[in-house]
């Protein structure tokens, strides 16, 4: 079993990071294309597909990048980085289709362009995320794993910056709280939408990226979807693999949770009364002893001061008022924000 921010193993006990599971069970190379969406990315995609092009990899590796009307120079930077490698196909997304939601939309034209072709995987990533050098590697081993395996999908939690004083004081609380939601490990019912291993027929299964195409939360959707057409899910940590957008301020990560934390709840207003009634038990009741225990496994797993622990009551206010704020702006008609799209 892996360690989590929920667990106090070491990280080097992780199924991900055991030297025994680095090497791929198959008895063939496995194929794996690596399809990133991405949409006025210029600052940190290069970064993104030089790690990828430099992975410790055996089987075969390609990479569609969907260049979703960017205004920044996204492709050329993408090319850039990536010189003469022809492992990298840039693609021009065509104009948004009605019911769909942006990033759905970009990824779902990297499927199609992979799906001319015979891959074992899809990874979808972000623009932002920096894999580590035997990333793909171990993703895939642990998809073929033979002691709690095979997986349909394999998915991490990315490491977050935590280098401003907002990131330190809420990424790791969002980390908390998500694995509170979708527990790690076999079985899991969550995913992580920036390293998500797929395989091509699970996706088939689920009824493809169609089948969730007006949903924001895209990864837990795609999760869910699997686990109703018979797939198998695991979920866990890395610090190996780090996204490198930051955020500076309160009022920004504020608005990244606000743009989807409402359709979490299914639109549903009974849902969110629900959730503030019972967040407030929770964290403003003496129950809050617990989650403070809870979370000081998280911040022992990202080497944070055990003193964050006692803003957590004030940390659990800031985002349910995100919450709220997330249902307030799908009532005005401008919730499930993805680069400047909105869904209604």
């Amino acid at each position: 079993m892996s360690d989590s921010p929920l667990d106090d193993s070491p990280l080097n006990d992780s199924p991900l990071n055991s030297p025994l599971d680095a090497s791929p069970v198959s008895a063939s190379p496995p194929r794996v294309a690596v399809i990133i969406p991405a949409r006025d990315e210029a600052a940190v995609i290069g970064q993104a597909i030089a790690s990828i092009l430099a992975q410790d990899f055996p089987g075969r590796l390609e990479i569609f990048l969907i260049d979703d009307h960017s205004t920044d120079g996204t492709a050329a930077a993408a090319a850039k980085a990536a010189g003469s490698d022809p492992r990298l196909t840039i693609i021009s997304a065509p104009p948004l289709e009605a019911g769909w939601t942006g990033k759905l939309w970009a990824l779902s034209q990297g499927v199609s362009a992979a799906s001319s072709k015979p891959f074992d995987f899809y990874l979808f990533t972000d623009a932002d995320i920096v894999h580590s050098p035997t990333n793909v590697q171990e993703l895939v081993a642990q998809a073929e794993s033979s002691e709690d395996g095979p997986f349909d999908v394999v998915s991490l939690m990315v490491q977050l910056s935590q280098e401003t004083l907002a990131e330190r004081a809420l990424i790791p609380a969002f980390v908390f709280f998500f694995f509170m939601l979708y527990p790690p490990g076999a079985g899991s019912r969550g995913a992580a939408g920036g390293c998500l291993l797929i395989r091509p027929a699970a996706l088939r299964r689920a009824g493809g990226l169609a089948a969730i195409r007006n949903e924001i939360i895209d990864d837990c959707s795609l999760a869910r979807e699997v686990r109703r057409a018979g797939g198998r899910i695991w979920l866990g940590p890395t610090r190996e693999t780090r996204s490198v957008r930051h955020y500076e301020t309160f009022g920004e990560i504020g608005r990244v949770i606000s743009r989807s934390a409402f359709s979490q709840l299914r639109y549903s207003w009974l849902t969110l009364a629900g959730m503030l009634v019972g967040m407030t038990l929770l964290f403003w009741t003496p129950l809050v002893i617990l989650p403070m225990l809870l979370f000081t496994r998280t911040l022992r797993y990202y080497g944070r001061s055990l003193l964050w622990t006692l803003a957590l009551p004030l940390i659990a206010l800031f985002y349910m008022g995100a919450t709220l704020h997330s249902a307030i702006r799908h009532a005005q008609g401008r919730g499930g924000e993805w680069k400047g799209r909105f869904r209604v």
